[in-house]
């Protein structure tokens, strides 16, 4: 969940290490750090606080090298403080030989501590990461070169880690290691970069290795080696980033997340962009890996997922089994990956995840492959872990998100859902012209998407109702479930406001309780089979006095007259609603934020990509 940056080369290494935590500071924004080799000796500047704390320490005591590593962190061992900020220093007294900086958990780390300071070493903080520093300075004592050292070291280390490391009297070179958390090395000319995302790498290169887990690397101004812990020299594969620097800009917006919601027409293009085939009134989604005759076979579909890609597979589940009868389960993953759930061998398991790094869920995907099952994954981020462990799959082509709080990637995980069940649907009973209705549906989408944002200012208006709830309901029927699900998330998320998400007839089973004159609830009631009931329900929070607040079809005349305030979305099919209905609550969210002064690219507590458990 921390960000990790290396550099070594001929140019000044810190402020290439600081640009590139300012971009990864959306995955852990505790404290900041960074070390290199300055005339033999290890120079460490390290703060609580955010990456601008560094940059003003820097300021005040620079650091001149030509490499070094680099850390912004989310605490997992030990607070938010200066002595638990990376890198971590290893050695003992009156000899710093080599600095640590460490994405993951070591979960042995106590006993190792223990044994460590029966040897003379001191610790300083309480992280789990010291242990790997002091490690590696005993290793180096005996003489021995760096990456034999780590190779030594790591066998000792149980959990999970993405490591940097320098050493002292190794001032031209970075060590990496991957074990269950990424890195990805950048190829440059005269210069290598290691990072924990591509992101911190754009603005440098395009040419990319991901590490796999048990693979150590070398990198020096003009090479990089990668060896595995167990099989010796590997021949990289060299991969090119797909998106452009600029993309990680804010290009003019107020924060990344409202910039991330204004770019969702985009991003449902590029979602569908090739798949929709208007000839067979289908979707082709070719990275499956699957034939015809193998999807038509599948008799259930488990998705599992974590957080807002938990909500986009629910959206699946609703149209899956609407267009294609195939009965669908959606498992936390967190829950899936530790308990014995019935698989046979006809069930097709997906994962979704935007980074495709996320821990628990990546911890599904090996469950699911472990049985035996056709195992594939929804994921944004190319080459990452679950790319490239699924046996097939969809990328979600949205490019970079650095909002913490997922919003376009919601919207491309829901534009491939939607393709799929289509896709399955007319493998099975749902005919051509239903289907090119649905063809239809997705390539309006986009506009669709515009004229949603173009309510922005009303969105606003009601934003300012909200900003004294301490509890908010989100309630919606069918489809909507999912969709009320994720804008309350949205809303807790960066708001810290209480919000939970319900389907509107459960409401009178137990939630109609806290109904109240200080408790709104937010209603999804675009148009469709069951609007009459939902506009019912409206009435009876209406009769206990409930504050109300509905996204709705603009021009609703009914909707309107029982809300306090009504969203406006266009009016749509149904199966293509839930990308329209989501705009609004995204953007109440973000208001609701803005208004209370929240750090809304930098919600407190949490990080962008969850790679511990």
């Amino acid at each position: 969940m921390c960000g990790i940056v290396g550099y070594t080369g001929s140019k000044e290494a810190a402020p290439i290490l600081v640009a590139g935590l300012r971009r990864l500071e959306y995955r852990g924004y505790d404290s900041a750090g960074i070390a290199a080799v300055e005339d033999g000796s290890l120079e460490v500047r390290k703060q609580a606080g955010r990456v601008s704390v560094l940059e003003e320490l820097l300021r005040l005591r620079p650091v001149k090298a030509s490499n070094g590593i680099s850390h912004t962190r989310w605490a997992t061992h030990g607070p938010a403080t200066d002595v638990n900020a990376h890198p971590h220093v290893g050695g003992r007294a009156g000899r710093r030989s080599t600095a640590v900086v460490h994405n993951g958990v070591i979960e042995n780390h106590a006993s190792i501590r223990r044994e460590l300071e029966a040897e003379g070493f001191a610790f300083l903080g309480q992280t789990d990461t010291e242990v790997v520093a002091h490690l590696m300075a005993r290793e180096l004592e005996r003489g021995d070169d760096p990456m034999d050292a780590l190779l030594r070291v790591l066998p000792r280390l149980e959990g999970t880690y993405g490591l940097a490391v320098v050493t002292a009297d190794r001032p031209g070179e970075v060590l990496g290691a991957r074990l269950g958390s990424p890195l990805v090395v950048g190829v440059g000319e005269g210069e290598h970069l290691l990072a924990s995302d591509p992101v911190a790498i754009a603005p440098h290169t395009a040419n990319v290795a991901y590490l796999q887990d048990g693979e150590v690397v070398r990198l020096t101004a003009d090479d990089f080696e990668i060896r595995h812990r167990e099989r010796g020299s590997v021949t990289p594969r060299i991969d090119r980033i797909d998106w452009k620097p600029d993309a990680v800009e804010l290009g003019g917006h107020a924060h990344y997340m409202l910039k991330e919601i204004r770019e969702q027409p985009d991003t449902v293009i590029n979602a569908c962009r090739g798949r929709l085939v208007r000839s067979e009134g289908s979707a082709r989604l070719g990275g499956l890996n699957l034939t015809a005759r193998q999807l038509r076979r599948a008799r259930r579909v488990v998705f599992a997922a974590c957080g807002t890609s938990w909500h986009a597979a629910l959206v699946g589940e609703y149209l899956i089994e609407r267009l294609a009868h195939l009965p669908v389960e959606v498992e936390y993953a967190s829950e899936f990956r530790y308990r014995n759930a019935p698989l046979d061998d006809r069930t097709l398991v997906f994962v979704l995840s935007q980074s495709g790094e996320t821990a628990d869920t990546l911890g599904a995907l090996r469950e699911a492959k472990r049985r035996g099952h056709p195992t594939l994954g929804i994921v944004n981020t190319v080459g990452s872990t679950i790319a490239r462990e699924a046996d097939g799959g969809v990328y979600l082509h949205a490019g970079p998100e650095v909002g913490v709080a997922s919003t376009k990637a919601f919207s491309a995980q829901v534009a491939v859902l939607t393709l799929l069940a289509l896709h399955l649907g007319r493998l099975r009973q749902l005919s051509f012209s239903e289907g090119a209705a649905i063809v239809d549906a997705m390539e309006s989408v986009p506009a669709l998407i515009g004229e949603a944002l173009k309510a922005e200012p009303i969105v606003e208006a009601a934003a300012e109702s909200l900003t004294k709830a301490r509890s908010v309901l989100f309630l919606g029927r069918d489809v909507h479930y999912p969709v009320a699900l994720e804008g309350a998330l949205k809303l807790k998320e960066i708001s810290y406001i209480h919000a939970e998400g319900y389907p509107t007839a459960e409401m009178k089973h137990g939630p109609i309780a806290l109904i109240d004159p200080e408790t709104p609830s937010v209603f999804v009631a675009p148009r469709g089979p069951l609007h009459a009931k939902t506009l019912s329900n409206i009435e009876e929070v209406r009769a206990r006095r409930g504050p109300i607040i509905s996204v709705g079809v603009a021009g609703d005349d009914e909707l309107a007259s029982v809300s306090d305030h009504v969203l406006p979305i266009p009016d749509a099919p149904e199966v293509i609603q839930p990308l329209l209905a989501v705009v609004p609550l995204q953007l109440l969210a973000y208001h609701v934020a803005r208004l209370k002064g929240c750090d809304i690219d930098k919600p407190r507590n949490l990080a962008k990509s969850v790679t511990v458990e």
